[in-house]
């Protein structure tokens, strides 16, 4: 009896140490996607508010009009995060005529500023265009046809944490602004600047801790 007795309490202290083990896995689990989660952040929306092209407003026809080879340009930053701020590097702003990204025909940088939690800052500019063949240009909208500019941004951003940043992230997006003889865009509403390529989101912890969660949910 005292040997039953005693088998049955070693076979009880060696499942009450494997109940702490798997707690303890669980619970590390856990703490290690909440921190995983609080630490991972979303990038930022950047959008083109306002484009406008002086010299391809047909409604002015001035010398000094079509001689204007500016173009302005008004960008919208917005941190979308309620609980995080964003620091970002200096912003640079590359302007295209045509599809043709490798020729710029114009530069602009924004100075690295800081962004509260759930901020938005707007960034506006003229900037001197330079290879925009301007003829065939004005040829276009005269005829009710549009022309179209690339707007490409670069920069790299961190995250603000309590009291922390993390470290940078890429950030390079764009995208087509088509202006008609107004000499403005012709989509009223702000041009959101995306990445060409998909963003692939690296999930070293979650893959990890997904198994574990599955285990002993099931």
């Amino acid at each position: 009896m005292s040997g039953y007795s005693r088998q049955e309490g070693a076979g009880g202290g060696a499942g009450g140490c494997c109940r702490c083990c798997c707690s303890f896995i669980f619970t590390s689990g856990f703490t290690a996607l909440f921190m995983w989660l609080s630490l991972r952040g979303s990038k930022p929306s950047c959008s083109i508010q306002d484009f406008y092209v002086p010299s391809l407003n047909l409604t002015d026809n001035s010398t000094s009009a079509r001689n204007n080879h500016t173009l302005y340009f008004d960008l919208r930053l917005k941190n979308g995060m309620k609980d995080k701020g964003v620091g970002y590097d200096d912003v640079n702003i590359t302007f295209f005529y045509g599809l043709n990204t490798s020729l710029p025909v114009a530069n602009y940088t924004v100075q690295r500023f800081y962004q509260g939690h759930g901020k938005k800052a707007r960034r506006n500019a003229v900037v001197e265009t330079h290879g925009v063949p301007w003829a065939a240009a004005y040829a276009n909208v005269s005829n009710g046809s549009t022309v179209t500019f690339r707007v490409g941004l670069v920069t790299r951003v961190r995250y603000k944490i309590l009291f922390w940043f993390t470290k940078r992230h890429g950030l390079v997006v764009g995208a087509n602004v088509d202006v008609n003889g107004s000499g403005q865009k012709v989509n009223k509403k702000g041009i959101k600047l995306k990445s060409d390529a998909p963003e692939h989101i690296r999930r070293p912890v979650l893959i990890g801790i997904l198994p574990v969660v599955l285990y002993f949910l099931g």
